[in-house]
């Protein structure tokens, strides 16, 4: 519990505190989810940098994407997509095709070595978060994921539909 919960402390001075103390924790948690990154890129191919491991998760997500859907989606130029999507296609973790519908571009895929590596480098974090989540409550956890939403949508807690 938190020092505003305990005294009941509503003014800006609490709620700066208290959106400090989140921000610091979001930071230890971006810290964790980077180092799970670089790791499984790492067991993707020795090497790999954590920017082509996320183009290899993004074009898997998406089953088939154009280069210039991928830059949009990953909020990067479409050159620097471009280099990352060549270094996939020299390892063989991704494949081009003719786009049937724009004659001009092509669609990218994960070809099977890709999806076997990703699947590999996923391995050591199956389940975790179900194993960090194991004591807590179902309520708890729903709670997690409605404000999270919120968070990340812009609502406020309660108020979304």
């Amino acid at each position: 519990m938190s020092a505003a919960e305990v005294t009941g402390d509503e003014s800006p001075e609490a709620r700066a505190a208290a959106v400090r103390a989140l921000e610091s924790e979001f930071g230890e948690l971006i810290s964790r989810i980077r180092r799970i990154i670089m790791e499984n890129a790492n067991r993707v191919s020795p090497g790999m940098l954590p920017g082509a491991y996320k183009t290899l998760t993004t074009i898997a997500r998406c089953e088939q994407v154009t280069v210039s859907a991928l830059a949009e989606r990953m909020l990067v130029d479409k050159s620097q997509a471009s280099r990352m999507v060549r270094e996939l296609e020299e390892l063989g973790l991704i494949e081009r095709s003719a786009d049937p519908s724009d004659g001009r571009s092509s669609l990218l895929r994960v070809t099977p070595l890709g999806t076997e590596r990703l699947a590999a480098a996923r391995l050591p974090q199956e389940g975790m978060l179900m194993q960090t989540l194991e004591e807590w409550s179902l309520t708890d956890i729903d709670s997690l994921t409605r404000l999270l939403h919120a968070l990340a949508t812009g609502a406020t807690p309660g108020r979304e539909a």
